[in-house]
């Protein structure tokens, strides 16, 4: 028995990268998992079927981030589908880097409504079903608390904003019994941020382990949350960044 047997959970952006390792972990420790995703149904499918072979339930759902509607709808529809939700992991997101003479509104609309307002409205929809014991974690960036180089001034603001929604959501639901945390993660090897990019060797050079992370080291983060060891842990943001930001 895993330790979220019998529990249920959803992983926005969960076709790839960081989400596809974290709904995989989720599994592996017996819960039953949701992802939405965006562009590729055939990755999505891709997970889903990663995430039977453990012997649970997986579902895909097709939903545009952007759109607080249907990341609304897809916290229903895993509730009706895999019989209730548990576990709310906020993980898709966006990166928009430009020079601040360079930002136009449209951007600030685009990165907040991903970045967080989708949030938002996915934590909100999961109220009408997290119960004592519910956990919601999010995912947010090292650079809400450090940005070493030009063009991250909409991306910084935004992960920012999470670690004021941890912080406010916790109070708010503590008294039932709800946990809110926020994950931090640093450069990880994914589609988005290779290990190999353009970027690469700088973000090494300014780590004190100068070496990508993986999915899985931020999924087994995210896995202790979602479980019953960190019941006494709360508006806590936690950043795994290989020394990035020490």
């Amino acid at each position: 028995m895993g330790t979220l047997t019998n529990r249920t959970a959803l992983v926005t952006g969960g076709s790839r990268g960081i989400g596809a390792a974290i709904a995989k972990r989720l599994a592996r420790e017996g819960a039953n998992v949701a992802i939405t995703y965006h562009a590729s149904a055939e990755k999505a499918e891709a997970v889903v079927a990663a995430i039977q072979s453990y012997g649970v339930k997986g579902l895909a759902i097709k939903a545009d981030s952007a759109d607080p509607q249907a990341v609304i709808s897809a916290v229903h529809k895993t509730a009706a589908t895999l019989g209730g939700l548990h576990i709310l992991v906020n993980n898709a997101g966006i990166g928009l880097y430009k020079e601040l003479k360079d930002l136009t509104l449209e951007d600030f609309d685009l990165i907040t409504a991903v970045n967080v307002r989708a949030v938002f409205a996915a934590s909100k929809a999961a109220l009408d079903y997290l119960g004592k014991g519910g956990r919601i974690i999010h995912i947010g960036s090292c650079q809400a608390e450090r940005m070493p180089t030009p063009g991250g001034t909409l991306y910084a603001m935004s992960k920012t904003a999470i670690t004021g929604l941890t912080k406010g959501m916790a109070r708010d639901l503590g008294p039932l019994g709800i946990t809110v945390n926020n994950v931090q993660p640093g450069p990880i090897d994914t589609d988005m941020n290779p290990a190999d990019g353009p970027f690469a060797d700088y973000e090494r050079s300014i780590m004190a382990l100068p070496e990508f992370g993986t999915g899985e080291d931020i999924a087994a983060l995210v896995a202790y949350l979602a479980g019953p060891e960190s019941a006494y842990m709360t508006g806590a943001s936690l950043t795994i960044d290989g020394g990035t930001n020490i």
